[in-house]
């Protein structure tokens, strides 16, 4: 079994900066790929959105509130992602998980599909 496991996070003065990391952790050697690999968040009473996206390639995609501040990166090697948040604001207080698509070996064949971290607390005071 695989499971995603994020650090990072916590309780930082507006315009500050923290980075989150998610990292694979269990059976790591079935996996064979990680393909897309994603950051959410989960503000109080609000749902679930995406903030930063990465391909297996490399190529990025934020969301407007983020674009400028946030940088997400990977490295393919040690299963990781990363989320650097720069100049942060207390809108981006919020639980952020991440996610990703991963295939695993398995006895009866490759078995892909979408992967989410406990989450890790983000909080931003003014």
């Amino acid at each position: 079994q695989v499971q995603l496991v994020e650090s990072g996070g916590g309780l930082v003065q507006a315009g500050r900066s923290l980075t989150l990391s998610c990292a694979a952790s269990g059976s790591i050697s079935d996996i064979k790929a990680m393909s897309a690999m994603n950051w959410y968040r989960q503000a109080p009473g609000k749902q679930r959105e995406l903030v930063a996206a990465i391909t297996s390639g490399g190529t990025t995609n934020y969301a407007d509130p983020v674009k400028s501040r946030f940088t997400i990166s990977r490295d393919n090697v040690k299963n990781t992602v990363y989320l650097q948040m720069n100049r942060l604001k207390p809108e981006d207080t919020a639980v952020y998980y991440c996610n990703a698509l991963i295939t695993l070996a398995t006895m009866i064949g490759d078995s892909r599909r979408s992967y989410w971290g406990q989450g890790t607390q983000v909080a931003v005071s003014s």
